[in-house]
């Protein structure tokens, strides 16, 4: 009994640790993404001004930190866990037919 509790635990603790890391990674992300873009908008507009070049960094980044949302808040994780699950289901199935 106290085995099993402290691997459920043991699990969530891993879980949670988990999750922080992706989320500190995407706050990280989005941090640097604003820090650098306007460093780029300035910096153009003070070389070349007739010439606007950073938007595409800013497109190509924002399309990344877009995805890394997704992939963090969105999407993927409820996908996962079920899928996980289901699969689990279908090994315990094939084991007891073995």
């Amino acid at each position: 009994m106290e085995t099993t509790s402290f691997n459920k635990e043991t699990l969530a603790y891993e879980k949670a640790t988990r999750r922080v890391k992706e989320l500190k990674g995407f706050y990280g992300n989005l941090t640097s993404y604003c820090l650098v873009i306007p460093f780029l908008f300035i910096l153009n507009l003070l070389t070349s001004p007739d010439h606007l070049w950073f938007y595409w960094p800013m497109l190509g980044w924002g399309i990344g930190l877009t995805a890394h949302a997704i992939n963090v808040f969105g999407i993927g994780k409820d996908w996962e866990e079920k899928k996980i699950k289901e699969l689990m289901e279908k090994e315990k199935e094939n084991n007891k037919t073995i």
